[in-house]
């Protein structure tokens, strides 16, 4: 039978890559999107809902694999409780209704410096989601941790994209223990993810796994 994997942030900058990574390979892929993706891969299909709806009622497929790359920014969010409620309860969410329906495996995309007693909002808050993600009992959890994403996203966030520009100088004095903080190509994250499904226990992936 066909193994089964679930992609949720489809539409997003490592979301768009994974799927076309997931679509060479032998596997089902369900995108859960918001709106409508064209060009996909034949083995991919969509699962358009709405989320608060579906998180208060719905029930996710059967599936051997969950991949959260949903994410957002305090700027796009319009506030610490709108992106909290992206970054942190709509994975957290997915990542329940994935265990109830006997999902395994879950790889997930935070940031590095991922701390839950970081006093950094944004670090603070994706601490606490992996934290919570590894007490739900997946047997195999894969959380990766990339720096700066550099790549042609579907909306303009200035800040990252004038960031960009700045990365490649800093990445050449960033070494040793620092290297993890250097800026990566999203296509590479994705590379990462879509090729790790076979760890089992908790593993975390950074900078060096993505090269």
């Amino acid at each position: 039978m066909q193994k089964k994997s679930i992609v949720l942030g489809s539409t997003g900058l490592i979301g768009k890559y994974l799927l076309s990574y997931l679509g060479k390979k032998d596997l089902s892929v369900i995108a859960i999107t918001r709106r409508s993706i064209n060009n996909l891969p034949k083995n991919v299909s969509t699962m358009i809902i709405d989320f608060d709806e579906f998180l208060d009622q719905g029930h996710l497929p059967d599936c051997e694999h969950i991949y959260i790359c949903l994410g957002t920014t305090i700027r796009k969010a319009g506030s610490q409780a709108s992106f909290k409620k992206v970054d942190l309860d709509y994975c957290l969410g997915f990542a329940k209704k994935a265990r109830e329906s006997g999902v395994t495996k879950i790889s997930l995309v935070t940031s590095v410096g991922a701390n839950a007693d970081s006093k950094n909002f944004y670090l603070k808050t994706k601490g606490q989601l992996e934290n919570k993600i590894k007490a739900m009992g997946f047997d195999s959890v894969n959380i990766f941790q990339p720096g700066l994403l550099l790549g042609n996203r579907d909306e303009i966030r200035p800040i990252e994209f004038l960031g960009q520009y700045g990365s490649f100088l800093l990445n050449m004095v960033l070494f040793g223990s620092l290297k993890k903080y250097r800026s990566i190509e999203a296509s590479k994250v994705a590379y990462a993810m879509a090729n790790s499904s076979n760890k089992n226990g908790i593993n975390y992936f950074s900078y060096e796994d993505f090269i």
